[in-house]
């Protein structure tokens, strides 16, 4: 479901409710570098599409679920194998090769996890968790990635 900013409680607000990545925003919260877990990939006509789950790199604990679809044309050849590899998250991938972007939320999301994010996410029973829609272009306006980032219970 979709709610306003101001509707997502906090902890939740602090790490969603902005413009910045996800990555460096976890990696600070967290006090950890984080990682990613590909759980299913696809390429079609020069995109890429992932579901994936961030992991703190101190403990391997969960700390975001993410799909995203990401235009591997618009990347260097250095930093599409970086992406494929599917081990760095996208964030430090644009960071560490100076790709200038900016982030657009569209949404800020109230969802109740299916089966497929409770497992990703090592969840007990079902609880209402908060997540964004974000589209990220680089400094023309063409779309690097669409992402939808889901957070478990903090």
């Amino acid at each position: 479901r979709v709610v306003a900013g101001d509707a997502v409680p906090e902890p939740y607000r602090a790490l969603l409710v902005h413009e910045r990545d996800m990555t460096s925003t976890l990696e600070r919260f967290h006090a950890s570098e984080i990682y990613i877990k590909a759980l299913s990939s696809e390429r079609r006509d020069g995109e890429y599409f992932r579901e994936v789950v961030l992991h703190r790199g101190s403990d391997d604990g969960p700390v975001e679920f993410g799909a995203n679809c990401v235009n591997l044309n618009l990347f260097t050849p250095e930093a599409r194998w970086m992406i494929l590899q599917e081990k760095v998250p996208l964030g430090r991938i644009l960071r560490d090769h100076a790709i200038a972007h900016t982030i657009c939320v569209q949404n800020f999301l109230r969802v109740q996890p299916d089966d497929l994010i409770c497992r990703a996410l090592k969840l007990g029973a079902p609880a209402s968790l908060f997540g964004r829609q974000a589209v990220l272009c680089d400094s023309t306006g063409q779309r690097l990635s669409q992402v939808v980032e889901i957070l478990p219970t903090i």
